[in-house]
């Protein structure tokens, strides 16, 4: 281990960062490194400039990924190094605003149907009724399925904070018949090896498999299940501060964007075009073409 990666380790650790973020920060200072062949400390705004034209233009990344990329060399030059940091200099690329994708409920009865067995059966619909990342997935211990409060208990979910999630009768019926046939003693979802969790990388494959035996050509993954579960709460009633709750955002701005996926609430407003008394269709002349000699 270098001395500068140890000294950025240190004070991401010191700051409490997720495992997540300490490796993916490491990962981007290292390729920093190495697309200029020489330590990171020798290099400036300059080099800055140029690595951020090189995610854009020659790796042609995403722009939350070019985002994720700068912030972990601005941890680098500012908490590690001390140096100042141009913010004007380094604005982040625009990204685009784009909805989640929601299934419908026949859809989710679909892929849950779909599943390959049992285990990946209890893994879908448990992110269903949860509202669950599966990276909070993975981490659920038997222990924090309570079957007395009919609640679940996420641990150290995103930004490290605790929640409690309902439990659904129909999951725990599902969840017990598991139990009965994996018997699982730590993990609710094991590994290969009783004492580690699941990867997440499983449970997305998983899920993709259920996508495609179930026929359903939208692109879905084990957040989109997260997704629906919001949305359904919202059509059914929820409001959103409950949901915001349930699903662990900090801010209720992420929650409002179910507003724009719920069907109760897109047609709430009669359209307006209905209101108006325009003549029949089929009354109205077609358009027809000049001919040209």
């Amino acid at each position: 281990m270098t001395h500068l990666r140890k000294m950025m380790l240190e004070e991401l650790q010191r700051r409490n960062y997720a495992q997540s973020t300490v490796d993916a920060y490491i990962s981007a200072m290292e390729e920093f490194a190495k697309y200029f062949k020489q330590p990171p400390d020798r290099l400036g705004p300059e080099h800055i400039r140029q690595f951020q034209l090189h995610l854009i233009r020659d790796r042609k990344l995403a722009p939350n990924t070019v985002k994720r990329q700068m912030a972990a060399v601005q941890f680098f030059f500012v908490r590690t190094l001390k140096r100042p940091w141009p913010r004007q200099e380094f604005s982040d690329p625009k990204i685009p605003v784009r909805l989640p994708t929601s299934l419908s409920l026949e859809e989710v009865t679909r892929l849950i149907d779909a599943a390959a067995n049992l285990s990946h059966r209890a893994m879908l619909m448990t992110l269903y009724s949860t509202g669950l990342r599966r990276s909070e997935l993975v981490q659920l211990k038997v222990e924090d399925i309570d079957s007395q409060r009919m609640t679940i208990h996420v641990r150290q979910g995103k930004r490290k904070k605790d929640r409690i999630v309902p439990l659904s009768p129909k999951l725990l019926e599902t969840l017990r018949e598991y139990w009965r046939k994996v018997k699982p003693q730590t993990y609710l979802f094991p590994g290969q090896r009783g004492d580690v969790p699941l990867t997440t990388k499983a449970v997305w494959h998983a899920c993709r498999g259920a996508v495609r035996r179930a026929g359903i050509h939208k692109r879905i993954s084990p957040h989109s299940l997260r997704h629906s579960y919001a949305t359904h709460l919202l059509e059914s009633g929820a409001d959103l501060h409950t949901i915001q709750l349930l699903l662990g955002h900090a801010d209720i701005k992420d929650t409002t964007v179910y507003l724009h996926l719920s069907q109760r609430h897109l047609h709430a407003a009669e359209n307006p075009l209905d209101s108006l008394h325009v003549s029949d269709v089929a009354g109205v002349r077609p358009l027809r073409r000049k001919q040209t000699r």
